[in-house]
């Protein structure tokens, strides 16, 4: 303990670099395509929506980054997080396995998201950029940006998945309270959301829509620009820090994971905490199991196609090859709003395709369930989409105990459900249902992916 506290309050710990893991891959990702012409896109396809530096991060295949030291600096109010080993979990499951979590909810927005809210922040001050527009589900990454543009004297404009914004007010004051304006999705504000309105009035949102609104609002206004929280190769290279952190902890624990899990919407806690391990893995180093845990209501490792898709329903984004359930698909409105996209980030989608990774799927109730458990015995209360990576790190540790082995396990809590409580509620008074989606509606967004040879 007196070593984990000592890492704790030693800033010079913080990673000064982040990893790129494109440059240990053996077989290259797919290339990203111009929904025109079919071509690999060039920096001046992607100028009008990013900064040239951030830009150039998501093309790199340089090992390290080197992370600016304003962006450090920041990094400073919470970073390193706190890696814990959860031994009243493990004595309340009976398990032999060790099973350790890094807690990301102590940033000021409660989750992993500031750490490339930011970064990206800083890269659009230095270009000169006056306004950023985004999306966000359940709200961690609407909020994580507020605070980033509020740091950096950003205006940010949020459009939010309109289920997530109606069940969850508390997240959007959060936003308002750091100075971003926070809008339902789709709105009135933009053509497409005009458009899907006019289909259906009462349409519950997706981050699908609610990228293409604020991809729109960028597009129209060469002073805004767009700014992702997740599924983008420099998103997820910005998460790194997780799992350099992690590792370092680990070594001075004197443990190294026998498995690592992340749970998985768009792909960028997940990516923070497993690149880093699977990256010495391929450059010949002792590799975990690596395990996604996405909701079964929302199941893009599991149940999508690997192909060529729009990261958006505008069909304004590029062509990425990626899991996916379809850019038109609408998810049920389960809690767990982050993780509500119709595709996984293209890296952590190629890495599943070479065999790195495995996926699980758990319905919400279950999640619930090991949320609470989480909570009762460690003292925290998961996010629900945290609450995913919490049942995996479970159903690991009973296999352990049923198998009879000692392993350690590592896994990602990726922020506090201090916003959340209303799902809660519902699961205490038996309002909390798991759901599905539609089959029918699945096979038609499938049937409606881009011709891609």
């Amino acid at each position: 303990m007196g070593d984990t506290l000592k890492y704790l309050m030693d800033e010079s710990r913080i990673p000064k670099s982040w990893y790129n893991i494109q440059a240990d891959l053996k077989v290259p990702a797919p290339p990203v395509l111009h929904p025109g012409t079919r071509q690999p896109v060039g920096p001046d396809d992607l100028a009008p929506l990013f900064p040239m530096a951030l830009i150039l991060q998501e093309v790199s295949t340089e090992r390290e980054i080197e992370i600016p030291e304003p962006v450090r600096e920041i990094y400073r109010m919470w970073r390193p997080t706190p890696l814990v080993r959860a031994r009243a979990l493990e004595k309340a499951l009976g398990t032999p396995a060790k099973i350790f979590y890094k807690y990301e909810g102590v940033s000021p927005a409660g989750s992993h998201k500031p750490n490339t809210a930011i970064a990206q922040a800083f890269y659009n001050k230095e270009a000169g950029v006056k306004r950023l527009s985004t999306e966000t589900g359940a709200g961690q990454w609407g909020a994580s940006l507020a605070l980033a543009g509020s740091l950096f004297g950003i205006d940010v404009t949020v459009y939010q998945v309109r289920v997530s914004f109606d069940q969850k007010p508390y997240r959007r004051a959060l936003m308002e309270t750091y100075g971003a304006r926070c809008l339902p999705s789709p709105s009135n504000t933009t053509d497409f959301g005009r458009k899907v309105l006019a289909e259906r009035p009462d349409h519950p949102g997706s981050l699908g829509i609610a990228i293409s609104e604020a991809v729109e609002i960028a597009a129209k206004d060469p002073e805004t620009k767009y700014a992702l929280g997740s599924v983008l190769n420099h998103v997820l290279l910005h998460q790194t820090v997780i799992g350099i952190e992690a590792m370092e902890q680990l070594e001075m624990a004197g443990a190294w994971p026998d498995v690592v899990i992340g749970c998985a919407g768009g792909g960028s806690n997940f990516a923070g905490i497993a690149f880093p391990f699977i990256g010495k893995g391929l450059k010949g180093g002792r590799k975990p199991r690596i395990v996604a845990v996405e909701p079964a209501a929302c199941p893009s490792l599991t149940r999508g196609k690997y192909a060529y898709d729009f990261g958006d329903t505008g069909h304004m984004t590029p062509l990425s090859k990626m899991h996916t359930l379809g850019s038109a698909f609408t998810p049920p409105g389960f809690h767990a709003g982050g993780l509500r996209y119709h595709g996984m980030a293209p890296l952590v989608s190629h890495l599943k395709e070479l065999g790195e990774i495995e996926a699980v799927a758990y319905q919400q109730r279950a999640c619930f369930d090991a949320g609470v458990m989480f909570a009762r015995a460690e003292g925290i209360v998961p996010a629900p989409e945290s609450t995913h990576a919490v049942k995996g790190a479970i159903e690991e540790a009973l296999r352990c105990k049923r198998e009879g082995k000692a392993e350690t396990i590592l896994f990602n809590l990726s922020g506090h459900g201090h916003f959340d409580m209303g799902a809660y509620i519902d699961y205490f008074s038996g309002k909390l249902q798991d759901v599905t989606y539609d089959e029918g509606e699945l096979a038609k967004a499938l049937s409606e992916l881009p011709d891609v040879a």
